[in-house]
């Protein structure tokens, strides 16, 4: 069994979202358009290119 990508988490995907608002932070999810956190994870994730570069210079698939 593989081993999980440590880098596959909501906070690295291109579709998430941080929005200031008076009672804290919101993140969302741009392309399911609803709430998460960070460190959620989907099977829809697309990596930002800074992770993509990381990942395969530490020898993961992306």
């Amino acid at each position: 069994m593989p081993k999980p990508n440590p880098f596959h988490v909501c906070a690295t995907c291109i579709h998430f979202r941080a929005y200031k608002e008076p009672g804290g932070t919101r993140y969302m999810c741009a392309r399911l358009g609803f709430d998460t956190q960070p460190s959620y994870r989907f099977d829809c994730w697309v990596p930002k290119d800074q992770v993509v570069k990381l990942m395969e210079k530490r020898g993961w698939k992306s």
